[in-house]
Parts: structure tokens; C-alpha cells; sequence
């Protein structure tokens, strides 16, 4: 069936959930597991550039920890169950792109992503990355509530 699961995390208490439910999932049927977190693009709001020294090599530095610290939590559950597991984190404006591209360049024919379950008007306004992967990608979408 599926033999390579995308399982993009975003260190939320819901990814962590789904992430435990897909290392159970790639257990049971013998597949090896991507791991991602999508770093978003560094952003610059002032028109004061003293206010800017250093600013983006710190952003850089925090969001490798945070990439770390996320991929860290699917790294160690999928040792834990005997699961092959690569980690990869990419920076992107666009996280449903950064997915359905990853799980492209990889040949992942599985995605498996949590829903923070927004409904009505506040969904439809925020919207929601996972709602973005169900509607642009190719493979199939696995999602947990």
C-alpha cells in the first residue's frame, strides 16, 4: 500500500498527535517516514535599518532550533517503533507548497498531516495549511482531527 509517509509538523500538541499516529501507521505497514517543518521566510517591518542588525541571523538561528526541537519529537518516536526516518526542514512563504513539493521531490505517495479544525467564518478566513495540501496535491492526504 503505502511504502513512504510526508508527516509535516509544525510543534503544535495536535502535530504531536498526528505524528504519533503516523509512526504507528508507517509501522504497520513497513514504511519509511519524511519528517518536515516548513521555516517561514524572514520578514522586515521597519523603515529604521539600526533596528535590523543581526535581526534576520537571529531569526535564522531560532528557526533551526525550532526545526530541530519539532523534527526531534518524529525522530525519536520513529526510533522508538523501528521506523526509517529522514528529517528535513525548508523555508517557505507558501507551507502547503513547501509539502506538496517535498512530498514530490521524494516520492512520498502518502501525506499525513493534523487539522487545528477552524469552521465557518474563521476558517474560512484564516484557512488552514492542511486545507491548502487537501486541495493542490496529487497524493493522497491523510488528516488527523
Amino acid at each position: 500500500m503505502f511504502k513512504h509517509i510526508l508527516l509535516p509538523t509544525d510543534g503544535s500538541p495536535l502535530s504531536e498527535i498526528a505524528i504519533q499516529k503516523s509512526i504507528s501507521l508507517a509501522k504497520t505497514l513497513g514504511a519509511k517516514v519524511t519528517g518536515l517543518y516548513v521555516i517561514p521566510e524572514y520578514h522586515t517591518f521597519t523603515w529604521q535599518t539600526e533596528m535590523l542588525i543581526d535581526t534576520s541571523e537571529d531569526y535564522a538561528k531560532f528557526s533551526l532550533a525550532q526545526a530541530e526541537k519539532f523534527l526531534a519529537v518524529i525522530r525519536d518516536q520513529a526510533k522508538e517503533a523501528g521506523v526509517t526516518v529522514a528529517l528535513l526542514h525548508v523555508i517557505s512563504e507558501h507551507p502547503y507548497e513547501a509539502i506538496i513539493k517535498v512530498a514530490d521531490d521524494n516520492q512520498c505517495d502518502l501525506i499525513t498531516m493534523a487539522s487545528h479544525g477552524r469552521k465557518g467564518v474563521q476558517g474560512f478566513l484564516i484557512g488552514s495549511e492542511t486545507q491548502k495540501v487537501l486541495v493542490h496535491s496529487k497524493i493522497p492526504v491523510l488528516v488527523y482531527r
